[in-house]
């Protein structure tokens, strides 16, 4: 059974499908069916591409291979240690250099078919356009980048957050994004497999739900580990400050920011992009900063999922609740202006550059506020310059 993309089927349009695979349990009452396939027209010129940074940091980035021999895949128990493919974006000494490749071809062809589109090459996913300088020298002094994890929906990878993650590198962080392998259409490894999403064809209940927010808190922490052990994988890793570490998700990876939260100190801020929240915090709460920036027709207070609701009262630090008027699910990544550009799809409300440029916003207020401490206040009032964010208020059940 094939599970299409949440991400690139939302922004197509195919909302019962994005719900199942996005959402694995959730309150709110189920989407009417929708068709299950959408023909593209291609772009203009042919070119997919990704907006410009907003920082003046030129940005690399490097893909790393990760093994964790202390435990098994959870999805396919018979591998005896689990996988990782991550990205890193990262503040980069030159600009000049080989771009990086948004996705491999195969994985372009599993993502395109995963989603039901149809009518542009099978490869066109891999050639979009991105900014970031394949393996350049990182830039900065050691122990003085922080660290963001960005963790995609389920069945989407890594690749998703990609315009988030080179921003915030343009900006003097370090972003790393995760594959959880088996959790996605199409991760590939170095030598040439390429694995899909087992999970999706998970039957989805709260065991299931409890079992995915386990294994990607253990994932996050043992990113973290390799990132900031004695002697790192990476080159550059000894310019990440361990003491000002962060996450940030996308549907089921915003979902999971808690549970990583939960079991690993070092993340010290969260955001959760339109995840319905699938833990538990217990009754002392959580007193770290934290964000939700979701959808107003889903996630207002009172709206079709509750879990922002219920755990709103157990976030005991810094707090916020915004939401986008006329954003979708996919309005939060990179899918919503892929598609557009493909011709699949277009969102009147709210185009996919617009919805970038706010969640690239709001994720640099809400970082540079918790782990640079700068005072921001586009998190504290209402801003002319994006009238579409709403503040929320779960006492009196408004957004305004």
């Amino acid at each position: 059974m094939r599970h299409p993309i949440p991400g690139l089927v939302a922004a197509a349009g195919l909302l019962a499908l994005a719900a199942a695979c996005s959402s694995p349990v959730s309150s709110a009452p189920a989407a009417a069916t929708a068709p299950t396939s959408a023909a593209a027209s291609p772009a203009p010129g042919g070119t997919l591409q990704l907006p410009k940074p907003t920082g003046p940091d030129p940005v690399g980035t490097t893909s790393l291979y990760l093994k964790d021999t202390s435990r098994p895949d959870p999805w396919v128990p018979t591998a005896q240690a689990r996988e990782l493919m991550v990205s890193l974006w990262y503040p980069a000494k030159s600009r000049t250099g080989p771009r990086a490749p948004y996705v491999t071809p195969k994985e372009s062809e599993l993502l395109l078919k995963g989603a039901d589109i149809t009518g542009v090459p099978s490869d066109a996913l891999s050639k979009t356009k991105t900014n970031a300088v394949l393996d350049a020298r990182p830039a900065g002094r050691e122990r003085t980048l922080p660290l963001v994890v960005l963790s995609p929906g389920l069945s989407e990878p890594r690749s998703t957050l990609t315009a988030l993650g080179e921003d915030l590198a343009s900006r003097g962080y370090v972003a790393v994004g995760i594959d959880h392998t088996y959790e996605s259409l199409a991760t590939t490894f170095p030598d040439g497999r390429v694995t899909t999403c087992v999970a999706c064809d998970v039957h989805k209940d709260q065991e299931f739900n409890e079992k995915l927010v386990k294994s990607r808190a253990a994932d996050v922490s043992f990113v973290l580990d390799e990132l900031t052990r004695s002697r790192p994988k990476w080159k550059g890793a000894s310019l990440i400050d361990p003491s000002r570490i962060a996450m940030e998700g996308h549907s089921v990876g915003g979902a999971s920011a808690i549970g990583a939260m939960l079991k690993d100190s070092r993340i010290r801020a969260g955001i959760d992009m339109d995840g319905t929240t699938l833990t538990t915090i217990p009754e002392g709460g959580l007193s770290r900063p934290f964000l939700f920036l979701g959808t107003q027709a889903k996630h207002s207070p009172g709206g079709a999922d509750t879990t922002w609701d219920r755990d709103w009262r157990l976030l005991t630090g810094w707090r916020r609740w915004l939401v986008v008027a006329g954003a979708e699910h996919a309005s939060f990544t990179d899918d919503s202006l892929l598609v557009e550009q493909l011709g699949v799809y277009r969102n009147a409300d709210l185009p996919g550059a617009r919805a970038l440029d706010i969640t690239r916003a709001y994720t640099r207020a809400f970082f540079d506020l918790h782990l640079r401490h700068r005072p921001q206040p586009l998190l504290d009032r209402p801003s002319a310059r994006y009238p579409e964010v709403k503040a929320c208020s779960p006492d009196t059940k408004t957004c305004a």
